[in-house]
């Protein structure tokens, strides 16, 4: 058979040619050589970044999805490959975010025979199901172009969300003569002009509208935008929708000075949201509240029991609905201004950590990205480090995922190597993904790694100590010099102790052009808990 017709391989890297990408996150393995043989083939025309735990793998893929929009691509193996990407895959799908996992399988010969075949899982295809919103196995390289296509449809198209192709290990060195099957059309629903004249029906008689904001609005901060100064509605997001609008703009509000307009809320407006903060964290739904859902996800609205459900791209409704909202109202500006400046005062009894968060905002640029984690400080960054651009804070949503923030972040800065990234996170969570320490120096992957070492799962030895007349178990840890771990790594070591030396080492990293971390050792419990703002109590104590 000639050489020139193509293995499943070779059309699978077709394919991501024909979608544009320009990087794979992969870990090899025999399942899985033929792929990265092809990709060897194609003389550095994608990139293929590596790294030391297929969970991390993952995780970069989901950084690199989070911060252009795009999908993100990981390669790992079958069976314990797939298991270990998989929290960042649920990640993915809980934050709506585009990954597209490729892996092997078992030969075809021996698929659901149950005979302990390498890496075999009883349902690798049901298992993937469960976690992603499209999975599928190519038992034939004329499948392949396809089904990738497919894949990255799926994953884009509608509410993004993980997808996954597996193709058995003696499937991808077949030759098949098949051509590579293109990009096709995204799914775009038509908005329904019927429902906006009923969400403008509410809103002509709304004296309070508030909008909320999420991960699905991203892509249309202008139209959101002009439709909260056409309102003069506050825009509230809780993490995925930071930066939709900026906190520097007067209408740019946080969930915590959003919860201080929530008792005088009329009509809500939730545009590519989940709407967690309504449903969950703020109790005492104002009387009489009505609420309008704007999301390309039809089910969204049964959900959240919208009162007007408007099923489309967020930035088309959000336009349609802008144009049918009639005049501009007064502007509220300085009511505004003066609220979201006592918010800010208020929440200052958090400490530590604001101080923190203030140093980082003080170094990094605007356009720098702000990779959040599952610790004291990213708790508090919900609320405490300022936002203005979507995108720029990353966040792994309602799983919260300890240990997602570095090697997230790592993807981040593949995706931009031009611009800084800076990821916080705990001493606990941070050695989640340790050894990603020498994938970044491997790759010029030059993220600012900061790590808050108080010598314990904070928030979960802090929550014992309370919950359980002090006994705490199963929290507390030994660390390394986490500045003299990066060095061995090659990275730069630099340790702060103070808001202060934060500032001068964040300066310092990030003029070095190098991957870094700086080590803040620090008390554990000093100052308020940044949860008394996130789940705030109905008598406001």
């Amino acid at each position: 058979m000639s050489s020139a017709i193509p293995t499943a391989a070779d059309l699978i890297v077709g394919g991501l040619r024909a979608h544009g990408v320009d990087t794979v996150f992969g870990l090899p393995g025999v399942q899985t050589y033929d792929l990265f043989d092809s990709l060897a083939r194609t003389g550095g025309e994608i990139r293929v970044i590596g790294a030391r735990h297929e969970q991390t793998v993952a995780y970069m893929a989901f950084g690199y999805a989070q911060a252009t929009g795009r999908p993100g691509v990981c390669t790992v193996v079958p069976g314990p490959g797939v298991l270990n990407a998989s929290a960042a895959l649920l990640s993915a799908h809980g934050a709506s975010a585009p990954v597209v996992c490729l892996t092997g399988e078992i030969p075809r010969a021996y698929l659901g025979r149950g005979l302990g075949h390498l890496h075999e899982m009883p349902d690798q295809l049901a298992t993937l199901r469960s976690i992603t919103k499209w999975s599928a196995l190519a038992e034939h390289p004329v499948d392949v172009p396809d089904a990738l296509a497919t894949a990255f449809r799926e994953a884009a198209g509608g509410r993004p969300r993980p997808v996954s192709l597996a193709v058995p290990w003696d499937v991808l060195g077949l030759r098949a003569p098949a051509p590579v099957t293109g990009p096709l059309p995204l799914p775009r629903p038509a908005v329904d002009p019927v429902a906006v004249e009923r969400a403008a029906g509410l809103l002509s008689a709304a004296k309070h509208p508030m909008i909320m904001v999420g991960g699905g609005a991203r892509h249309a901060a202008a139209e959101v935008r002009a439709l909260a100064e056409r309102l003069q509605a506050p825009v509230v997001p809780f993490r995925g929708g930071r930066g939709v609008v900026g906190d520097d703009h007067p209408l740019g509000f946080t969930c915590v000075s959003g919860f201080e307009r929530w008792p005088e809320t009329d009509v809500v407006i939730g545009i590519g949201s989940r709407m967690e903060l309504s449903w969950f964290r703020w109790p005492d739904k104002p009387a009489g509240l009505k609420t309008i859902l704007l999301d390309i996800d039809p089910r969204q609205a049964t959900r959240l029991e919208a009162d007007v459900a408007i099923v489309a791209d967020a930035a088309d409704a959000t336009a349609a609905l802008t144009a049918a909202a009639g005049p501009r109202r007064t502007d509220r500006t300085a009511e505004f201004t003066t609220l979201k400046a006592a918010v800010a005062e208020r929440v200052a009894d958090v400490g530590p950590e604001l101080e923190y968060l203030r140093a980082i905002r003080d170094v990094l640029p605007r356009d720098g990205f702000f990779v959040e984690e599952i610790c004291q400080v990213g708790f508090a960054s919900y609320f405490g480090f300022e936002v203005y651009a979507p995108r720029t804070f990353v966040t792994c949503g309602h799983q919260g995922t300890l240990g997602f923030g570095y090697p997230t972040a790592l993807g981040v800065q593949a995706a931009f190597p031009g611009r800084p990234v800076v990821s916080v996170a705990g001493d606990g969570g941070f050695m989640f993904a340790a050894q990603e320490l020498a994938t970044a120096v491997q790759y010029g992957l030059n993220v600012v790694a900061v790590v808050f070492d108080n010598g314990y799962y904070g928030n979960v030895h802090l929550d014992q100590e309370r919950l359980f007349e002090g006994r705490a178990l199963g929290g507390r840890l030994g660390n390394p010099d986490f500045a003299r771990l990066a060095e061995t790594f090659g990275a730069l070591g630099l340790t702060a102790r103070t808001p202060d030396d934060l500032r001068g080492a964040l300066d310092k990293a990030l003029a070095s052009g190098r991957p870094s971390l700086v080590h803040v050792p620090c008390a554990l419990g000093v100052g308020a808990s940044p949860w008394k703002y996130l789940m705030p109590k109905s008598d406001r104590s």
